[in-house]
């Protein structure tokens, strides 16, 4: 028999935290579905969010807290990639051209990357701003 692999703790860690985030992206799409053809603000909702929160959890882990080494991959990789849906965002905007509404796709397409990038952003300034005011 050979060794364990030596990664192995960090896959799992992964993985139990992508099914975590993949569930409640699932739970938030059955709580606000997005009608057949209609503007799909659940998946841009979700999908700023999470780019909020990876703007907070990198501040903190990096900058804050030393964090145990299955945090980030748990947390970071597998809850918010899980949570966070890019192939969702490009199914959205592939049914909205296939449905002729091309303006809308396009209009998501861009709306979704300016609100993500926006999300990340903003959270990570507020962050570094309430850090610093409490260590003042």
């Amino acid at each position: 028999m050979g060794s364990p692999n030596p990664q192995g703790s960090v896959i799992a860690a992964v993985a139990l935290g992508g099914a975590i985030g993949a569930t409640a992206r699932y739970g938030a799409a059955l709580l606000w579905p997005t009608a057949p053809g209609g503007f799909p603000w659940t998946t841009l909702a979700v999908n700023a969010v999470g780019c909020a929160v990876i703007g907070v959890f990198m501040v903190v882990i990096s900058e804050a807290w030393t964090a145990h080494r299955l945090v980030r991959p748990f947390f970071g990789t597998g809850v918010l990639g899980g949570f966070t849906t890019f192939s969702t965002y490009a199914v959205d905007i592939q049914h909205l051209l296939d449905g002729g509404r091309v303006r809308a796709g396009l209009v998501y397409l861009g709306l979704t990357l300016l609100a993500a990038l926006a999300a990340v952003w903003s959270a990570v300034w507020a962050t570094r701003r309430v850090l610093a005011w409490r260590q003042s």
